[in-house]
């Protein structure tokens, strides 16, 4: 989204760039949850896509949609957002402008001092003024789940598919709430999955589940290893039991 001298109060002036703009107003999220729940939804996401370099995952970070914002101080941003078709580097804040582009999903972690304006004032701005795809917001401890795609500029609710899970058209994923640990805290959390229902791990949950495999192919090793050498020695009893009647055992084929 290009800033342009049809904007008022920027006529002749050179729009900042992301080195030139706040980011960051030193609150902390709400709580531990918010901040788990925030990692659950960035870390697997950007491990899977790993080997991509045309995306980037943005969490508690500062998007500018116009330079007024700085005059404003309107410096919040969402809580958890991806952007597709663009370079993966490091980024102090999301600047339009700079892009080309907003982000295509947003994530909004509920919280009681926050819920009104996630539903309310950023939903219309992530609307109206952003253009943003696709919007979802979640509450870490209530479990209430809602999202929205756009659909002739205005905002229409996304219909969960038959295991309840919302689909996201723009990342071709799903997300699922998910009851289970995470860094020692057991909760209700939301995370990605497939389109067939299969969680993106955590770069942990891979290690573990890698060491799973390991470890099953190492026991079928040890258990193809074991029949085999009963197999050998089965055959070696008979041929002393075929011998001790005179009867020269028939040399193994191969």
């Amino acid at each position: 989204m290009s800033i342009t001298a049809a904007e008022p109060g920027l006529e002749g002036i050179q729009a900042p760039t992301e080195d030139d703009l706040p980011y960051s107003d030193g609150m902390p999220m709400e709580s531990q949850r918010h901040v788990l729940q925030s990692d659950l939804l960035r870390v697997p996401l950007a491990f899977s896509w790993a080997d991509r370099e045309d995306f980037f995952v943005g969490a508690n970070m500062f998007v500018y949609f116009s330079p007024h914002q700085v005059r404003s101080h309107d410096f919040r941003g969402p809580d958890v957002f991806v952007a597709l078709g663009v370079p993966r580097r490091e980024r102090k804040s999301w600047v339009t402008w700079e892009e080309g582009k907003g982000p295509d999903v947003v994530i909004e972690l509920l919280a009681e001092s926050t819920a009104a304006q996630d539903k309310g004032e950023k939903k219309q701005i992530y609307q109206d003024r952003l253009r943003v795809p696709e919007y979802f917001w979640y509450d870490p401890f209530s479990g209430e789940l809602a999202g929205f795609f756009l659909q002739a500029g205005v905002y229409q609710p996304v219909t969960p598919d038959a295991a309840g899970r919302l689909p996201s058209r723009q990342l071709g994923l799903s997300l699922v709430r998910w009851k289970g640990e995470y860094q020692g805290v057991q909760a209700l959390w939301l995370r990605w999955a497939t389109p067939g229902g299969e969680l993106l791990p955590t770069p942990e949950e891979a290690a573990s589940q890698e060491r799973q495999r390991g470890d099953e192919e190492r026991r079928r090793a040890e258990e193809a290893h074991r029949r085999a050498e009963e197999e050998r020695q089965r055959a070696e009893r008979l041929a002393e039991r075929l011998r001790a009647l005179g009867v020269e055992p028939d040399e193994p084929a191969g």
